[in-house]
């Protein structure tokens, strides 16, 4: 795997390239995030974590695998022994996220099930590792399985991470969706653990194990995570289950839904979710590929009814709704305003708490559920603590 840059010189036909090759040509590199205070380029490949100069300069290394391991092994072999084979296999950085507020690096892979170092933005050393709990678990095994992380801050409070992650047919060990400490302390005890649990309720939610009985390769793929004013937002590839028009079989298709919580909800009652794709001369692009947030421009917002400033969510879809990994033939670059998803969350908040349409949620029983007075709560939370 290549990266380059490009500086310009005075002759026109003449460029300078400056380039960085991994140690091996099959360690691709993963996850790339850039610290807004330094320039420096921080690297999440296979079996490394680099940091690098704004020019490409590798100023350090930080190895992560390849380590004996089997995915049948739970917990890990490195908590308890395993009976499974055990072979060299390549650790898959599955997440990178600066920790701004503690100086720190969060990078998590798929070996262990998927355990998460911090390392010290500075040098890469390695603060912490947790993997002695069960939720220390975060991103699973499975190398192509969709991980996105956003950290929220409070001032005089530890930090919380919103973690989601594709399951990989183990719901019993992943939520797919969770809110977890992310303490000062690196080694303190409390690092990664659920915001709220108790008996009944928990800051996470879990698929289902009888929406597997209907779907066995259900799984909800996270494209983009994002945090805006008092919400945390996830895009999402979800499979379906739909009857075509004269056809007496069902059939798998993907719907691209993005997820809002409430920052403050440590139970997910706000947890909400709603369709999201775009239409153009009656063609409908509705698989999600990728999607970034951003302020609007003068022009811009004034094309979209919106000020100055407000938050625009870039995406690009691909056309239809079948086979999310087929290659694209066709492709959108849509553009939200933020303020009118979250209008359109509110006015089916309303309605449903009227009891108008279904919840809409495919992962859980794969059925749709009336609206009823059962989700007051939801509206309420998301009317009363999250101000919309």
């Amino acid at each position: 795997m290549l990266l380059a840059t490009v500086s310009a010189s005075s002759q026109k036909t003449k460029r300078n390239f400056t380039t960085f090759y991994a140690e091996q040509a099959d360690w691709t590199f993963n996850h790339l995030v850039v610290d807004e205070r330094s320039g420096h380029i921080y690297l999440g490949a296979i079996n490394r974590i680099y940091k690098l100069s704004e020019d490409l300069k590798v100023l350090l290394t930080h190895q992560t695998g390849p380590d004996e391991d089997n995915p049948k092994c739970y917990p890990p072999r490195i908590v308890q022994p395993c009976n499974e084979p055990l072979v060299y296999t390549n650790n898959v950085n599955k997440m990178l996220l600066i920790d701004y507020k503690e100086n720190r690096l969060i990078a998590c892979g798929s070996l262990y099930q998927g355990i998460c170092k911090l390392l010290r933005l500075e040098d890469l050393f390695k603060l912490g590792e947790p993997f002695h709990k069960k939720e220390h678990y975060l991103s699973g095994v499975n190398e192509s399985g969709s991980v996105f992380g956003v950290i929220v801050s409070n001032n005089n409070l530890d930090d919380k991470l919103f973690i989601a992650t594709s399951v990989d047919g183990k719901p019993e060990y992943f939520p797919t969706i969770s809110s977890r400490k992310l303490t000062r302390n690196s080694e303190a005890d409390g690092m990664f653990a659920y915001v709220f649990h108790d008996e009944f309720v928990a800051s996470m939610i879990k698929i289902p194990s009888d929406t597997f009985n209907v779907i066995p390769d259900f799984d909800i793929y996270y494209i983009y995570g994002f945090s805006s004013a008092n919400f945390v937002y996830f895009l999402t590839l979800q499979p379906e289950m739909t009857l075509p028009p004269g056809s007496g079989t069902k059939e798998q298709v993907y719907t691209s839904k993005l997820v809002r919580l409430c920052k403050e909800d440590t139970a997910f009652n706000s947890y909400v979710e709603v369709p999201i794709g775009c239409e153009k001369n009656g063609v409908e692009y509705r698989l999600l590929q990728a999607a970034y947030l951003s302020k609007a421009g003068s022009i811009l917002a004034k094309s979209l009814g919106i000020k100055p400033g407000d938050d625009v969510l870039f995406t690009i879809f691909s056309k239809g709704q079948k086979r999310r990994t087929k290659s694209l033939d066709e492709s959108a670059l849509c553009v939200f305003a933020l303020k009118q998803i979250n209008d359109r969350i509110k006015e089916r908040l309303q309605s449903c708490y009227k009891g108008e349409g279904t919840l809409d949620l495919a992962w859980l029983k794969v059925k749709d559920i009336p609206c009823s007075n059962a989700v007051r709560q939801c509206y309420v939370f998301n009317k009363m603590s999250c101000m919309i």
